[in-house]
C-alpha cells in the first residue's frame, strides 16, 4: 500500500504512562506482545510487537515532559499528506491544535489536535524513505 493510500487512516497507537515496566508487562502477558526499546532524543521509546509486526508504542510520560497530573492514556494517530496544512485547517473547522506540528527524527512530523467536541487525536505525516 502506498503512503497516499494510507492517508486519512489510523496508522499508530501510543500509550503514555508513568510506569512503563508494569504496563509493558501487563500488555505482554495479556496480549502476547514483545517490547523493543529504541533510543529517541527525549529518552527510550518502547514499541509493542506481535511477532515482527509493530502494534503500537509506549513512552514514559515523565521522560517526555508530559505535565504532572495528566492521566495515563492512549493516543491514536491518523496519517495525512501534509500535517502543517491539516493543522492550519483544524482551527478553521472549529478544532484546536493542542501540540503544534513537530518533527520526530527519522519518523515524520506530527501534531495533536482536538475536534470541536474536545476529543484528542494526533495527525502524522511520515518521513519519506528510500525503498
Amino acid at each position: 500500500m502506498s503512503g497516499q493510500e494510507k492517508d486519512a487512516t489510523f496508522t499508530w497507537n501510543e500509550l503514555a504512562t508513568r510506569d512503563t515496566a508494569k504496563v509493558g508487562a501487563f500488555f505482554s502477558e495479556l496480549l502476547g506482545w514483545t517490547i523493543e526499546t529504541v533510543d529517541m532524543p527525549q529518552g527510550p521509546y518502547m514499541i509493542f510487537k506481535k511477532g515482527e509486526t509493530m502494534t503500537g508504542g509506549m513512552m514514559d510520560m515523565a521522560q517526555y515532559g508530559v505535565p504532572d497530573g495528566t492521566p495515563p492514556h492512549w493516543l491514536s494517530y491518523i496519517q495525512v499528506p501534509d500535517v502543517d496544512a491539516s493543522a492550519a485547517k483544524v482551527t478553521e473547522l472549529g478544532g484546536t491544535v493542542a501540540v503544534p506540528p513537530t518533527d520526530i527524527p527519522n519518523v515524520g512530523r506530527f501534531c495533536v489536535i482536538t475536534d470541536p467536541a474536545g476529543a484528542y487525536v494526533a495527525l502524522m505525516t511520515m518521513a519519506q524513505t528510500d525503498c
